[in-house]
């Protein structure tokens, strides 16, 4: 099963935390999905990466782009891989029906906002009726707690 780990903001939004996250996944020799609730989440993630400075540079696509096969970081609002990633990274309270498709998944999602800390706990009770492996992370002032 797909070891799906729970990421709740809340000290930062996900703009901020997803670059140490997939700078970490690029590190492990992984390629990495981030699948996103809008078009506009895509552009804005995108310019995000590009400016980024820690880590200093995120080699990133989406469909605008193109090739998706170079591409080690997809970002889509698309429930795909095309690029062949292991890991997935949800955002913006997205869903994926092809979970099994990957060894890790990184669901975000808002500490601050009621409404998706409630989805979370939903897709949080369907991953574990599914049988995945699951791990609950928290922001703290010191980084990522690992809380369950």
């Amino acid at each position: 099963m797909t070891e799906i780990g729970f990421y709740h903001l809340t000290r930062t939004g996900p703009d901020q935390a997803l670059p140490q996250l997939l700078g970490r996944t690029l590190a492990a020799g992984q390629r990495a999905v981030v699948l996103c609730g809008s078009d506009e989440r895509v552009a804005a993630l995108d310019a995000s990466l590009w400016l980024g400075a820690d880590p200093d540079w995120l080699p990133h696509g989406t469909a605008a782009m193109g090739d998706a096969p170079l591409q080690p970081i997809w970002l889509t609002t698309r429930d795909e891989a095309p690029n062949g990633a292991r890991f997935l990274f949800l955002v913006d309270g997205a869903t994926s029906a092809r979970l099994d498709a990957f060894d890790r998944v990184f669901d975000l999602f808002d500490g601050r906002d009621e409404s998706a800390v409630a989805a979370a706990r939903l897709r949080w009770k369907a991953a574990k009726e599914a049988g995945h492996t699951l791990a609950y992370w928290q922001q703290t002032p010191r980084g990522w707690e690992k809380k369950a």
